[in-house]
């Protein structure tokens, strides 16, 4: 189950939070409802990761299942999508009360580049109960998209290689 609430950003954040790691990534779709998610993950000083994903409809809660594939079979399956995979810079970083702040900037330097960020939850209660003022990030956080039409990375996908109104 992934339980997460979105918010857009402007910028990395400018409080001094520890820094776990870096991450290039590459992700496509092979479908958006349900969502069938292709992911190349290259963490900067360690190893490259290539991710299956199935997530079901949802916002703030969906089912979400990930498998580890092989290069070969994320290239064929990238083959298959014949667009271009959308590109991210991910930084992951620790809040105060042990949760993680993942921020992203996507497709840097295109007309639609954007940054957003997530964090994640073990439960919907302590989803809906956690305060940006908590970590010090009310005003970096204060752009909250969770439930929103169109805040998807599916969505964004739609309208950016598939050039037509997101399915949500």
């Amino acid at each position: 189950m992934e339980i997460e609430r979105k918010w857009m950003v402007k910028g990395w954040p400018q409080k001094d939070l520890p820094l776990l790691f870096e991450q290039s990534m590459r992700q496509g779709y092979v479908n958006v409802r349900p969502t069938v998610r292709i992911r190349e993950e290259a963490t900067v000083g360690g190893k490259t990761e290539y991710i299956l994903c199935f997530k079901s409809a949802g916002t703030l809660s969906r089912k979400e299942i990930e498998f580890p594939i092989d290069k070969e079979k994320f290239d064929e399956l990238e083959d298959l999508i014949s667009l271009p995979l959308i590109p991210k810079t991910r930084r992951t970083y620790l809040l105060p009360d042990g949760l993680h702040l993942e921020v992203s900037l996507v497709d840097e330097g295109m007309p639609t580049e954007f940054m957003y960020a997530e964090v994640e939850y073990s439960t919907v209660e302590e989803a809906l109960a956690w305060d940006p003022a908590s970590a010090d990030l009310s005003d970096y956080l204060s752009d909250e998209v969770t439930g929103q039409p169109g805040q998807t990375m599916g969505a964004y996908w739609c309208v950016t290689r598939l050039r037509q109104p997101p399915v949500e």
